[in-house]
């Protein structure tokens, strides 16, 4: 049961909010340009001394940094000028802000982001980054970093029709109007679709544009189809309990996950597609064949990425923390030896996390699941959309009867040792995408040869295998060899088809 104060009403005000912060210039540059990187920086770390220093000439912005991001208890007349023409009483009366007869500070997080397309506001709860608060059942989120991976590993091509599943404060819905003509979204509990409604309205999306809907995982949506799914769930593998439906799904371990990749495609119109969020456990075994019994057999291509791995006690002190438990606190470490128990009985070595793609097709299901701890280029929302094309691609095409190039800005490396008086000696030859996700694949001489043949306008790829066999006086090439070797190249975009 909440004790947070209804924001059931913050919509009412975001008209007069979006007029306030225009006028202030209360956007993610504003707040950059008054209080210089130095301070900005001191305010993504959580120390708000440099920062309430930056805003002490800052005028009306400096009142709004002050009272939404650092949580300061501010004099009402300034509070009153800086959000004008909104009311300091209404903004109390819809669950803003608080005013103790003292002075006024607030009662829930309003704060601009840039997408990369301007400034977006959004509503969540605090965070406890500036002053202590109480963490509620129904806490809503903010934008953290797990909901700016997801939104940069989502692609903006225009669709139709888009489903925020768990939306929380609205980001991804909101960002979702860039680039989706109609907008779902959908959270099991009543506060966060409020503050969704007040992010859109704010944002000055059309109402009819973005519908809400309350329950829990597809329930809400019925059989309806989209044509992208995009879900930051409730993933936190642990106990079959909800303590904060943020991150609890209240399913065993991986079971959000889980669920989440085996529904996910029954929703997907035909070529609809799916970004993801996910986590599982790590057994021993291959993390990949777990996750790939969640995928179904027949009419899915998904590319699964495990970004990060961390050990059970990482885990579990990261996620208690974050839920601003103090570990040294006797019921924080009751809670921390119940859950570390649970994964230990499970038999869990570690927790995987990373990024599930999807497609909906008609074809027997293409499954690639794989790490990608090596640093890359974001976002990974292009190159996951170009992926899918890619695996559409290969289905349908010979590869030995079709063109190829070498991706502009690749680059081949050779590693070498010295061998003693025979100078030195090839140990290894890797082949690196420069861009994206900057893969790398280990080729030997007869593959480096085979790619420098390679030629969009030149011989199809069976005939580029022949000429070198001959050239070089070896046996004829193995066309699945070759063929194999070709596929993970163009699945890693190091290798591209001709006219594609």
């Amino acid at each position: 049961m909440s004790t947070a104060r209804s924001v059931e009403d913050l919509a009412s005000i975001a008209a007069g909010l979006r007029s306030a912060f225009l006028r202030t210039d209360y956007t993610a540059d504003g707040i950059l340009n008054l209080l210089g990187t130095d301070a900005h920086d001191a305010l993504g770390r959580g120390e708000p001394v440099p920062v309430r220093r930056a805003c002490a000439d800052g005028g009306e912005l400096g009142v709004l940094i002050r009272l939404l991001l650092l949580g300061d208890t501010c004099p009402v007349g300034d509070v009153a000028a800086a959000l004008k023409p909104v009311s300091v009483d209404d903004a109390v009366r819809v669950g803003m802000l608080d005013n103790d007869g003292r002075g006024v500070r607030a009662a829930i997080d309003v704060r601009p982001v840039d997408f990369g397309t301007g400034s977006r506001w959004l509503f969540s709860d605090l965070d406890g980054s500036m002053r202590r608060i109480a963490i509620t059942e129904d806490h809503v989120l903010g934008v953290g970093q797990a909901s700016l991976s997801l939104l940069r590993a989502t692609a903006t091509e225009p669709v139709g029709t888009l489903l925020d599943i768990g939306t929380g404060c609205g980001v991804q819905a909101i960002h979702a109007a860039d680039f989706a003509r109609h907008i779902t979204a959908t959270d099991i509990t009543g506060r966060s679709l409020a503050m969704t409604r007040a992010g859109v309205a704010i944002n000055d999306i059309a109402p009819e544009r973005v519908s809400v809907a309350r329950g829990a995982w597809f329930g809400p949506v019925g059989g309806s189809r989209f044509d992208h799914v995009v879900a930051n769930p409730p993933f936190v593998v642990g106990l079959p309990s909800v303590t904060h439906s943020y991150r609890d799904s209240g399913l065993d371990l991986d079971g959000a996950s889980e669920l989440m990749c085996r529904t996910a495609p029954d929703f997907l119109a035909e070529g609809g597609t799916a970004s993801m969020l996910a986590s599982w456990t790590i057994r021993g075994d291959d993390w990949r064949e777990r996750v790939a019994q969640w995928i179904p057999d027949h009419g899915v291509d998904a590319w699964v990425v495990q970004r990060d791995v961390a050990d059970p006690a990482l885990y579990v002190g990261t996620w208690l923390r974050d839920a601003g438990h103090d570990l040294r606190d006797p019921a924080a470490a009751e809670l921390a030896d119940r859950w570390l128990s649970h994964l230990d009985d499970a038999g869990v070595l570690g927790i995987g996390f990373g990024f599930v793609f999807l497609r909906r097709t008609d074809e027997p299901t293409d499954l690639l699941a794989e790490e990608m701890s090596q640093a890359f280029d974001d976002p990974l929302g292009p190159e996951a959309a170009e992926y899918l094309r890619r695996v559409a691609w290969l289905r349908q095409h010979d590869l030995g009867e079709e063109r190829f190039s070498v991706r502009g800005g690749a680059a081949l490396e050779r590693v070498a040792t010295l061998t003693g008086d025979d100078g030195w000696e090839d140990v290894a030859t890797r082949i690196h995408r420069g861009d994206g996700p900057r893969w790398s694949h280990e080729i030997d001489a007869l593959g480096r040869s085979l790619l420098a043949g390679l030629r969009p306008d030149g011989l199809c790829l069976d005939e580029v295998a022949e000429l070198l066999a001959m050239a070089t006086g070896s046996d004829p090439l193995d066309p699945g060899d070759v063929h194999a070797l070709i596929e993970g190249l163009v699945r890693h975009g190091i290798v591209v088809p001709a006219g594609m």
